[in-house]
Formats: C-alpha cells, structure tokens, sequence
C-alpha cells in the first residue's frame, strides 16, 4: 500500500461517510459536476466495522461501486489503525481498501471534513449572529458541541485551503465571575479535569443542570440534554439556568478561538446541540460574552459568528474535497492507495 500525493484527482464515483461514536452518514459523488446522493443514516453499533456498513449502505441504495472513498470520523488521525471515539470501530487504511476495492482512500478527523465545508457553505446554510465582517481570505475556525466537543481551523495559504485539527476541547477550563466560582465547587469532573467539553457538549448541559440543582439544593429530576432543553421550552427555571450557563462558556470559548485564530474570517458553530438553541444563541447574550475579552474587545467584536443550519455540512466538505482536491491540503499521509 503506498500513499499519493496530497492534491491528485480523485477517480469517480467517490464515497463520503462522515462517522461518529452514534450515526454513520454515507453519500456518493458520482462525478465532479453532480449533486452528492446522500444515503439513509444508519447506526454504528449496527454494523463491525466501517466497511460492512458501506456495503451494506451500497448494496440497499442500488448505488454505483466507488473507486474512492472520503472518510471523515469522529477521532484523531493517528497509527496504523485509527479507532473512532465512543465506538469499536477501527479504521485500517489496508482492510478498508481491501474490502471495499477501492483504487484509493482518504481518511479525515470529522472536524476537518467540516473545516472543508466552511468555503463553501453560504445562503441558508448559515445564520450570522451579531456583528463583524469576514474577511474571506482569513483564518477561519469550527466549533461544535455535541456527545464531545470538536474544534477545528481552516487557513489560506496561496490558492489552497488548509483544515487544521484540534483537540482544544480538552483544553483546562477556569471560573471567571463568582457565580462561576460557586459553580466550580459543585461541578461533577470528567477524568479529574474541567474542559470545554466537560461543560459545552450534551453530557456538559447534563453536568450544569445537576451543579445547578445542587446549588439551590434539590434533586435533579431530569436525567439527559434532551430532557434539560425540553424543560428550558417548558419553562423549568434550573434546567433556563443551566442553558445560561452554556450559552455563556459556550461563547467565551468561541471567542478564545477567535482569539487564537485570529479567525477574521468567522467562528462557525457546529454540532448537534447549536441549532437546536439557535433562538438562545442569538438574543445577545452569545455576542456580548464572545466579545468580552479585554483588552481585545474591539479585535474580536470585527469577527463575525455563523450558526451552521446545513443539515449534512460534513459530507459537503468532503464533496468540496473529493470534486476540487487541488483547492485543499490534507495530509499526503492520509491518502492511501493499494
């Protein structure tokens, strides 16, 4: 098995998945010109392995074998057989041509694949909340809560675009009013740590609306984020508490990010949970916490926020990739042939 260049020509028909510890997503790019056929969502713990849920996904659609494939998943892109986060699955670039007689693989971390997507989404597919203005050639960056919490970046470098990965959810993360710091004393830890994502992520709204509870000294009686966003519809003051919360690292977070970026081209927020509470994201209070970072205030307050609303804005990432590799840069290494 040998690796290609980083910016060859895909051969069609190209397959897209884009994988997490919960759904597997596939697609199909038929050719450059096409629209991707995207293909019903299945479960992961269905299925042993990558490569025995795209046939299967294949083989019930009637689709076209794939001379490629584009894989994205929830998981670093690190020794021989790659594992996905929060599931069994492992990704062998050797096993996965082999059984899916492919001329040529492409492995991706899935906030890469939608680093990929952030030139091309436009129209309704984003929603800009607050102020700013991009600057289209400058950095970008991705930030999504959902099971985890996944960042990635995206840079110019002449005419190509380069997807940067991350890991800057597990970054420590710190109390900043007293409120917080009465927060601190009762939150529940994730491997000893607070991070952005102990707090910003599915469990991490589970995790606020306990800390939450136990400050005003009640027992919790919702038991997951779905319950807790249903109670903030229904008016439960700890479950509004809780999501203030969020909201307010959530954006302080962001604008860490832009900082660190100096992502003049936007902050995209990503993810399952951020559409989900778009109406909370955009009624001031995200922008007034992701703008207050003095003594940068007034950098960041030029750096616009966009709500991701695409429904499936990975696999158009990799469709960008798969039709235009020239206008990318991912990794030589991640590019496999037989």
């Amino acid at each position: 098995m040998t690796a290609s260049s980083a910016n060859e020509a895909l051969p069609f028909p190209v397959l897209l998945a884009d994988i997490g510890g919960t759904n597997a997503r596939f697609a199909l790019v038929e050719d450059a010109q096409r629209p991707i056929q995207v293909f019903p969502t299945v479960a992961t713990h269905h299925y042993p392995s990558p490569d025995a849920a795209a046939l299967d996904v294949l083989k019930t659609a009637g689709a076209p074998h794939p001379r490629a494939a584009v894989l994205a998943f929830a998981g670093p892109i690190e020794g021989e057989r790659p594992v996905l986060t929060n599931a069994s699955w492992a990704f062998d670039p050797h096993s996965l041509i082999s059984a899916l007689r492919l001329d040529e693989l492409v492995l991706v971390n899935d906030f890469e694949a939608l680093s990929l997507a952030l030139p091309v989404l436009s129209g309704d597919a984003i929603l800009s909340i607050g102020g700013g203005t991009a600057h289209p050639s400058a950095p970008r960056v991705v930030v999504g809560p959902g099971t985890g919490l996944g960042v990635g970046g995206l840079v110019q470098s002449g005419e190509r675009w380069i997807p940067l990965p991350s890991e800057a959810g597990h970054m420590d993360l710190g109390p900043v009013t007293d409120e917080d710091f009465e927060l601190w004393k009762v939150l529940e830890r994730a491997h000893g740590r607070i991070t952005p994502e102990t707090l910003i992520s599915g469990p991490g709204l589970l995790r606020l609306y306990r800390a939450v509870a136990r400050l005003a000294g009640v027992d919790p009686t919702l038991e997951s984020p779905a319950a807790v966003t249903e109670g903030v519809e229904a008016g439960n003051p700890l479950a509004i508490r809780a999501l203030g919360f969020f909201v307010t690292h959530f954006a302080r977070f962001a604008g860490d990010l832009a900082l660190t970026y100096l992502a003049r081209g936007g902050v995209y927020l990503a993810g399952g949970i951020a559409p989900r509470i778009a109406s909370h994201l955009n009624d001031g209070r995200f922008r007034a916490m992701f703008e207050d970072k003095a003594p940068h205030t007034a950098l960041v307050r030029e750096i616009p926020t966009f709500l991701i609303q695409h429904p499936l804005p990975a696999l158009e990432g990799l469709a960008a990739f798969a039709r235009t590799p020239e206008r990318f840069y991912v990794p030589a290494g991640h590019r496999f042939r037989p």
